[in-house]
């Protein structure tokens, strides 16, 4: 059956930086869009990054924009999130996921397998 699973979280200081992590196994996985989601506690899951399956295109949420990266070795059937100059609003569980719609996907609910999710807390 299809997994993915993040690892990477952590806990880091306001400014500091952390690499999230996901592997892939029981799919196809340049077929894929991946991206990234985030949920902070009591809060709705929110899109933060995703990225095509060639990984020539990405996208960002603005709150993320020009401190996150995304990106992704097919071969190693992995997609990172790169998160530099952390702030403590980016205290979140991350959820990688995988989308078969084969262009940029920002909406949760069209993609279709998700992981169980990284603890990220940065402390001010």
């Amino acid at each position: 059956q299809v997994q993915l699973v993040e690892s990477g979280g952590g806990l880091v200081q306001a400014g500091g930086s952390l690499r999230l992590s996901c592997a892939g196994s029981g799919l196809i996985f340049s077929d894929y869009t991946m991206g990234w989601f985030r949920q902070h506690p009591g809060k709705d899951r929110e899109f933060v990054a995703t990225i095509t399956w060639s990984g020539s295109r990405t996208y960002y949420a603005d709150s993320v924009k020009g401190r996150f990266t995304i990106s992704r070795d097919n071969a190693k059937k992995m997609v990172y999130l790169q998160m530099n100059s952390l702030k403590p609003e980016d205290t979140a569980v991350y959820f990688c996921a995988a989308s078969a719609r084969g262009d940029i996907v920002v909406f949760g609910p069209l993609y279709d397998y998700w992981g169980q999710g990284t603890q990220v807390t940065v402390s001010s």
